[in-house]
């Protein structure tokens, strides 16, 4: 039987909100460094180890083995800290459960209850939440190490690592990185009131797509330096947390004649008459590559040429089958070109 809808309701989506601090950037530091599976890929290659002391490379030892950067960053978002005195002082009186449970990982609502209770240290709670999120790489060995260690030990362990990493890499270049982060947050603040939720988060993340989702209502962007060019993603209740890297214009902003790379690209992907074809019957719908190859009469090499310049712009999208056009990225491009005109040397 075929419904006639009368009624209308707008997709929901979600709010944005920046944050930035100089914990976070240690806490993330700690984390790009010891993972060990991308710590060849991250665009930073210039880390001081002579100011590494023997207390602190044992103390990241611990971390990769248990990895308790998790635990750092899921602290630093109970409270906007001032200072590393001030989150260590926290950890300093914190009592035993509820640091626990700020440490394990949030993974829904409907689990809730079994981390508040793997927080008290009931062993089948531990058990059951861990066999819940046996679909993550490393949660369940890490809610049951949270679980089971005593908490004096983490804490001593969370406020070493916190402060020897930040006297050896945070504090030789604290001011450097203070300002990169607030100049970037600044920028996706102004960027902010140009674009929709959805188009602003890919254009911050440099092209990660995310849509709403049950039980989210807010996504939280905070800047990062040391795990370029990553974006990490955390759940917390009701929120999404990407961590993203700071892009090139805030790098290099005592330039302002330097374009971003992606805008080049993208200018440079648009400047040819084919793949403008392209662009526009994309815009009408989703093809297929063997409909694009009827319509353009040309061979599919000579496409996947053009279509892989689309892509590598972040301005196609494929599945297995067909092609669709990312207009997030399409009506971004002139706010990224007003935003680079209107960029001010800074010096």
């Amino acid at each position: 039987m075929e419904v006639i809808h009368y009624n209308y309701k707008k997709r929901e989506t979600y709010e944005v909100h920046i944050e930035h601090s100089i914990l976070f950037e240690c806490a993330l530091g700690i984390a790009a460094f010891t993972n060990q599976s991308l710590i060849n890929t991250l665009e930073r290659k210039d880390w001081n180890l002579s100011r590494f002391s023997e207390s602190l490379h044992h103390e990241l030892e611990y971390v990769t083995m248990h990895n308790t950067w998790k635990a750092l960053l899921q602290i630093l978002h109970h409270d906007a800290f001032s200072s590393l005195h001030s989150f260590t002082e926290f950890l300093t009186h914190a009592e035993s459960e509820k640091l626990k449970h700020l440490c394990l990982p949030y993974a829904g609502e409907a689990l809730e209850q079994l981390r508040i209770e793997a927080s008290r240290g009931r062993l089948d709670a531990v058990q059951s939440f861990a066999e819940e999120v046996n679909d993550h790489p490393f949660f369940p060995a890490y809610v049951t190490f949270i679980s089971e260690i005593d908490t004096e030990k983490l804490k001593q362990h969370l406020i070493r690592v916190m402060e020897l990493w930040f006297e050896a890499v945070v504090q030789p270049e604290e001011e450097k990185l203070r300002e990169l982060l607030r100049y970037d947050h600044e920028a996706k603040e102004k960027m902010k009131q140009k674009l929709e939720p959805e188009a602003f988060v890919e254009w911050a993340t440099g092209g990660l797509t995310y849509r709403p989702e049950p039980s989210v209502y807010q996504v939280l962007l905070i800047p990062h330096y040391t795990y370029r060019p990553w974006n990490v993603e955390a759940d917390l209740k009701g929120t999404k947390v990407f961590y993203y890297p700071v892009s090139n214009d805030s790098l290099y902003k005592e330039d302002p004649y330097i374009p971003g790379q992606m805008l080049v690209q993208q200018y440079k992907a648009l400047g040819d008459e084919v793949r403008l074809k392209l662009v526009k019957y994309l815009y009408e719908r989703e093809r297929s590559l063997q409909e694009l190859t009827n319509i353009l009469q040309m061979r599919k090499s000579t496409l996947h040429h053009h279509l892989k310049m689309l892509k590598a712009a972040r301005m196609v999208e494929s599945n297995h089958s067909t092609y669709r056009l990312n207009r997030h990225k399409l009506e971004a491009m002139p706010i990224n070109l007003e935003q680079f005109l209107d960029k001010k040397d800074e010096q």
